[in-house]
C-alpha cells in the first residue's frame, strides 16, 4: 500500500515511476497507468509535444487541437486526485534528462506505438537513453497489437482473447500521484504547453468523455440501427458510423472497450446484425494496424517491391486542384473541401479520392501521404499507409479498384445534397447535370447563373481516357514475376489463416 501522505521535497532525488502517454490519451483501459500504480512508487503522468512530431508533415493543428482536449479531459478526471499531466514541449529524452535533476526515475511505463518512422527511431534512441541511465522502461502492446510476430498463424485467436479479456484496471488515489505544489515547481524549468485551443464547431472534439457520448449515442440512440446502408452515402455515414474513429486513433478509448460495450449492448440490440457489422470492422481496424506494425516500409514505398519501378509523373498543377477541390469532378471536390473543413469523410469516399489521385491524376501515392494525413483527425499510421497502398493498387494481393467519382456520386448522393453543400457554387445547378456540369450546354449554364470554367472548373482530367491508361498499366504489372514473387510473400506473411482479409 501507499501512504497517503507521500513526502514530495524534489531535492532529495526520491524515486518515482513514470507514465509517458503517447496515442493512449485515457485513464481507463491503459495498461501502462495499470502497471505503474501496481509498482507502488509515487507517479508522474507526463506527456511530451515533441518539437520533432510539432514539424512534421503528417501532422497539423487540428491533431494538437485534438491531443490538447483530451489532456485537458484527462486532467478533469484527475482534478479530485490532487495531480495532472505534466506537459511539455520539448523532446522526450531532453525532458527525461531535466525530470532527473529533481527525482531518481526508476520506471517509465508506456504503451508500444505502431506510429510513422521518426516516432519508431524515437523509442529505439530512448530505450537506449533508459539502459544508459538505468532507468526501466515497460512498454504495453496496444490495442492487441504484437510486435516482432512474423506471420498470422495464431494472431486471430490472439486478437480474440485481447478484445474478451478484463479491462486494465486503474485505480485513482491522490496518494499515487505526484501532487500538484510540486509539479508546479517543477513545470518552471519547462516550457509548458498551453492546452487551450481554439473553438472549431466543425471538428470534433477530444477526450474520453467524448468518446463514450459517441459510443452511446451510437448504440442507444439508434444510430447503428442503419451502419451497414449509410456507411458509404457521404452524408448519412457522418450519423449512420459511430464516429469513434478518432478516439481510438489517438485512445481516448481503447478498441476493446468499444468491442466489449457493443457485444454487451448486442445482449439485447434490436438489430444484431448492424452490431456485428461494426464489430467486424474493429477487428478490421486492428488487422491493418498489426499490417504495417509488422512491416512499416509501406510509409515510404509499396509493400510488394514489383511496383517500385513505377514511375508517375508530378504534376504540382493537378495535386493542387486535388486538395483545394477544383477538379471538376463535383463529388471528389466535395469531399476533399469537407475533408480540408472538417476532418472526416466516410471510408468510400477516402478510398474514391486516393483512387482519382492515383488513377486518373497518375499521380504517386507518397505524393498523397502527408496532405490525407494532416487533413485526416483520425491519422492512424498502421491505416493510413496500407489503405494507401492498397487503392492505389500496388500491393498485388488486393482487387485493382478504380473508383468512378460519377458512378458513386449518382448512387451516394443521388441529388446532390452533399455536392451541393460542399460545392457552394453548384447549388443552383439541377440534380440533371450535378453530377456532370460540364455537360451543361452554354445555354443552362445562363439559365441556372453558372459560367464553367469561371465560378467552376472543367474537368481536369478525361475519366475515361486516364482510368483506361491506369487499368492496362496495372493490370499488365500483375503478370510481372516481382510481382507475383512479392504478392505470395506477402499473403504468407499477412494473411490470417482459414479466411483471408484484404
Amino acid at each position: 500500500m501507499i501512504s497517503s501522505s507521500i513526502p514530495m521535497p524534489i531535492n532529495k532525488k526520491q524515486p518515482i515511476n513514470i507514465v509517458w502517454f503517447k496515442r493512449d490519451l485515457r485513464l481507463q483501459d491503459n495498461e501502462a497507468l495499470q502497471h505503474a500504480i501496481a509498482a507502488g512508487l509515487p507517479i508522474l503522468l507526463l506527456y511530451v509535444f515533441e518539437h520533432s512530431l510539432l514539424q512534421d508533415r503528417h501532422y497539423s493543428e487540428r491533431h494538437w487541437n485534438f491531443i490538447k482536449q483530451s489532456l485537458v479531459d484527462i486532467n478533469a478526471q484527475l482534478a479530485p486526485y490532487n495531480t495532472q499531466v505534466l506537459t511539455v514541449s520539448s523532446e522526450v529524452l531532453k525532458t527525461l534528462g531535466t525530470l532527473q535533476q529533481f527525482w531518481k526515475i526508476h520506471t517509465v511505463f508506456s504503451h508500444q506505438e505502431t506510429g510513422i518512422r521518426i516516432t519508431y527511431e524515437r523509442d529505439k534512441n530512448f530505450k537506449a537513453f533508459c539502459k544508459n541511465n538505468l532507468i526501466q522502461w515497460v512498454e504495453s502492446g496496444n490495442n492487441g497489437i504484437q510486435r516482432g510476430l512474423q506471420n498470422r498463424a495464431t494472431w486471430r485467436e490472439d486478437c480474440e482473447r485481447y478484445m474478451a479479456a478484463p479491462l486494465a484496471h486503474c485505480p485513482l488515489e491522490a496518494a499515487r500521484f505526484i501532487p500538484l505544489d510540486t509539479l508546479a515547481q517543477v513545470a518552471e524549468v519547462f516550457q509548458v504547453m498551453d492546452l487551450a485551443t481554439p473553438e472549431t464547431p466543425n471538428f470534433q472534439k477530444g477526450g474520453s468523455t467524448m468518446a463514450m457520448k459517441y459510443l452511446r449515442s451510437f448504440l442507444h440512440q439508434g444510430r447503428y440501427q442503419q451502419y451497414s446502408y449509410h456507411i458509404s452515402k457521404p452524408s448519412l455515414a457522418r450519423k449512420g458510423c459511430s464516429r469513434l474513429s478518432p478516439y481510438i486513433a489517438w485512445g481516448n478509448i481503447s478498441i476493446r472497450q468499444v468491442w466489449q460495450y457493443a457485444m454487451e449492448f448486442r445482449k439485447t440490440a434490436k438489430n444484431k446484425r448492424q452490431i456485428d457489422a461494426f464489430a467486424s470492422r474493429l477487428h478490421w481496424q486492428v488487422h491493418f494496424v498489426q499490417k504495417f506494425e509488422m512491416e512499416d516500409t509501406m510509409e515510404f514505398e509499396s509493400i510488394n517491391k514489383g511496383y517500385h519501378r513505377l514511375k508517375k509523373k508530378i504534376s504540382e498543377r493537378y495535386q493542387i486542384a486535388w486538395q483545394e477541390g477544383q477538379t471538376g469532378y463535383p463529388l471528389i471536390d466535395a469531399c476533399m473541401r469537407c475533408l480540408r473543413e472538417t476532418g472526416y469523410i466516410n471510408f468510400r469516399m477516402r478510398a474514391m479520392v486516393v483512387s482519382f489521385f492515383t488513377h486518373n491524376l497518375w499521380q504517386p501515392w507518397q505524393a498523397a501521404s502527408a496532405y490525407l494525413s494532416s487533413m485526416f483527425l483520425d491519422f492512424e499510421p498502421g491505416i493510413h499507409f496500407p489503405q494507401l497502398q492498397m487503392q492505389a493498387g500496388e500491393t498485388g494481393i488486393n482487387m485493382l479498384r478504380i473508383y468512378n467519382p460519377i458512378k458513386n456520386s449518382i448512387e451516394h448522393d443521388p441529388e446532390g445534397e452533399f455536392i451541393k453543400k460542399w460545392v457552394p457554387e453548384l447549388r443552383n445547378v439541377p440534380t440533371a447535370f450535378i453530377h456532370e456540369p460540364y455537360k451543361m450546354t452554354p445555354l443552362d449554364q445562363k439559365f441556372n447563373t453558372i459560367e464553367l470554367g469561371k465560378d467552376y472548373p472543367l474537368p481536369i482530367v478525361d475519366m475515361q481516357t486516364t482510368r483506361q491508361k491506369a487499368s492496362d498499366t496495372l493490370w499488365s504489372m500483375k503478370d510481372d514475376a516481382l510481382v507475383k514473387k512479392e504478392s505470395y510473400r506477402i499473403l504468407h506473411k499477412h494473411t490470417l489463416p482459414s479466411r483471408k482479409m484484404e
